[in-house]
Order: C-alpha cells, then sequence, then structure tokens
C-alpha cells in the first residue's frame, strides 16, 4: 500500500453517510476496519490519525452492531486509532466498551480512571480483568467497585494494589471468605496485614491459602499459622474499661448524636469500647449484658439487643463482623444470621431483653444470657 490519503476515504465516508444506508456505512466501516487492519504494523502517526479522523466521523451514524465489531477488531491492535478507541470505551452499552476496556493497550491510565470513576459496574469489571492495572485505576475500582468487581481485582495478579487498596480488601475480606483466599495468594500484601486476615479467617480458609501457597513460601505461613493457633488457644477475653465509652456516648446522647449511624461507624472502624457502649444505650441493656454477647462465639444472643434498639441489618452485620479477632463469621453463618434476625420482632427482642436482665439480676451473673 501506498502512502494514505485521506481523499479516497473521506470521498468514499461522505457517499456513505448521504446515501442514508445503513448497510452501506456497515460496509463502509469494515472496509475501512480491514485496510488499517492490513497496514497497521506499516503506518506512521500522520496514517493512523487519517483512520482515526475517518472511523470517528463515519461511528457517528452507524448502529450498536457495527461498533460491537469494531471494537473486537481494534481491541488488541498496539497503534489503534486513539480517538476511535476512547470514544468506544466511553459507550455506554457493555457490548460496545468491554472489549477495549479489557484489552486495548490505548487507553491510558487516566481514561481508566475516569471510565471507572463514573460508568457502571460491567464497565468497572471488564477494567478489573486487563493484564496490568496501575494503582489508580485500583483504587477507583475497589472503592467503587461491587463483590464481583473486587474480587476480580484481587484474583488479578497484573492488577497493581495502592497500601489504601490492599487494607479496604483485607478489612473486606474479614466477612467473604473467597475474598480472603484470593489475597492470601497474593504477594504484594504486607505480612502483617496477612497475619490478621489469617488470625480472622476459618480454619477452611486458613487450610486453601496453605495450600495455594508456593512451596518454597510454605514453611512460612505455615509457621504464622502454627502461632494463630496457639494465639486462639488461649483465653482473649481481656478485662474491658468501659467507663470512658460510656460517658462518651451519653454525651452524644444529649446532644442527638447517638444515632444510628454513629454506631455503624464504631463498628466499622472496630471500636470495640464504643460499639458496645452504644448498643448498650440504644437497647436499654446493661453494658455487662451486651460485653458478653459479643464475646460469645454464636451470634445469635447478640441479635437480640440489635433487634430491641430496631437496628437495620447493614448496622447489626457490621457489628456481628466488627467483635473480637477469635470469632470470625463466615458468609453462610452470616446469611443465617440474616435471616433469624428478620424473622426475630422488636416485641419479643424486647421481652427476651427484659427476662435476661431480670434473671441475671437474680442470680447476679450478667454472662447467664447463652448466645
Amino acid at each position: 500500500m501506498g502512502p494514505v490519503t485521506p481523499q479516497s476515504l473521506i470521498i468514499e465516508l461522505e457517499e456513505a453517510i448521504a446515501s442514508g444506508s445503513s448497510e452501506r456505512r456497515m460496509n463502509t466501516l469494515r472496509r475501512v476496519t480491514d485496510l488499517f487492519l492490513g497496514e497497521s504494523d506499516r503506518l506512521n502517526d500522520t496514517q493512523i490519525g487519517v483512520f482515526d479522523d475517518v472511523l470517528c466521523r463515519l461511528m457517528k451514524r452507524i448502529e450498536t452492531k457495527a461498533l460491537v465489531e469494531l471494537s473486537g477488531s481494534l481491541a488488541p491492535v498496539d497503534n489503534a486509532p486513539i480517538e476511535v478507541i476512547r470514544t468506544l470505551a466511553r459507550n455506554n452499552e457493555i457490548a460496545v466498551a468491554g472489549p477495549v476496556l479489557s484489552r486495548s493497550p490505548r487507553l491510558s491510565t487516566s481514561d481508566l480512571v475516569e471510565i471507572a470513576s463514573s460508568k457502571s459496574q460491567q464497565h468497572l469489571l471488564a477494567i478489573s480483568g486487563r493484564s496490568e492495572i496501575e494503582e489508580a485505576v485500583t483504587d477507583v475500582l475497589i472503592d467503587r467497585g461491587d463483590r464481583q468487581v473486587i474480587h476480580r481485582v484481587a484474583g488479578n495478579s497484573g492488577a497493581r494494589l495502592s497500601k489504601t487498596g490492599v487494607t479496604v480488601l483485607v478489612r473486606n475480606a474479614e466477612s467473604d471468605e473467597n475474598l480472603a483466599e484470593r489475597i492470601g495468594g497474593r504477594p504484594d500484601v504486607p505480612a502483617p496485614l496477612i497475619h490478621d486476615l489469617l488470625l480472622k479467617a476459618t480454619e477452611t480458609v486458613r487450610a486453601r491459602l496453605l495450600a495455594q501457597t508456593p512451596a518454597e513460601s510454605r514453611s512460612n505461613v505455615q509457621r504464622v499459622l502454627e502461632k494463630i493457633s496457639k494465639d486462639l488457644g488461649r483465653d482473649t477475653v481481656v478485662a474491658r474499661d468501659f467507663v470512658p465509652a460510656q460517658r462518651g456516648i451519653l454525651q452524644m446522647k444529649r446532644e442527638g448524636r447517638l444515632t444510628e449511624a454513629a454506631l455503624l461507624e464504631f463498628a466499622e472502624r472496630r471500636l470495640y469500647e464504643q460499639t458496645v457502649a452504644a448498643l448498650s444505650m440504644m437497647s436499654s441493656a446493661p453494658i455487662e449484658l451486651i460485653s458478653t454477647l459479643m464475646q460469645k462465639e454464636r451470634s445469635s444472643g447478640l441479635l437480640i439487643p440489635c433487634k430491641a434498639a430496631g437496628l437495620e441489618w447493614p448496622t447489626v452485620s457490621a457489628i456481628l463482623v466488627s467483635r473480637l479477632a477469635h470469632h470470625t463469621m463466615s458468609e453462610g453463618d452470616l446469611a443465617q444470621a440474616r435471616d433469624d434476625y428478620y424473622r426475630l420482632s422488636r416485641s419479643s427482642a424486647q421481652r427476651i431483653l427484659r427476662f435476661w436482665q431480670i434473671r441475671a439480676t437474680a442470680s447476679n451473673e450478667p454472662s447467664a444470657a447463652a448466645g
């Protein structure tokens, strides 16, 4: 092919657009695309720019089906017309945007950050499957992405994670076994965070992580797991001083700031004393009773004061997973707790709570409330 000139392409383009025929526009698009693909390795920047101009003009008048075909053809091409790629990537139809979002090397980090910040979860999912993803992009994916997006990022060895991104993933993994397995197998997660993750993981997850670990690293992981097993075998219930937290919660109540949103924040930040004190105040239950229920391995007892306080499930879930490190809930256990919580009426929870308090007063044993 001689030097690419815009004249013939533009003439054909104008005729295709003027004809009003979708079939002709489609055929023109295929001809221009095939011409580019056949010569792409010999084109200079100026020549690629010609194709960019022609295709961008033609794209405005063609149907989605043709755009899907164009996206699939250009996605793997290293020197594909850049404005065409950017336009395809921002298309609201994932069938159009998906191929270039997941494969095109022409999209810059800023392009991907912008798209990940504004487009649908399907767009984010396509980006999360790229062979290489910069930290700036994974931060947005982790922040905006749903469970499927986050899992794909965590399992993508080509996705670079920032310190913030790793911390968020590890926190989410505390109540998500599948996510814990994906993170545990990554070599770029700092050892202290892996230790914390393993500490809160179930035995099943620990076993799976050990099985996935390369032979050369397995002895180190085994030592961590053995240490965790010893730690979990000890009595980890320590004396807690709730007085400062109670004072703060009482002040919040006086000022009208003791809300469910505040309790949710305490639980999510794992502020144990404040969580216990706030739940105690909001459910009108003794703080010793709430503390005892928080330490029970089973979650059923803790559902009672939560329901008595009229809490929504997201807050209850956060409280359940924020308990002491040796209390871990699998996804199945959390789902069962949710079902139990929705079946429990608030009036029944309040009656049970009053019964527990009367029994505890009579026996002087706040721990009588079995979880």
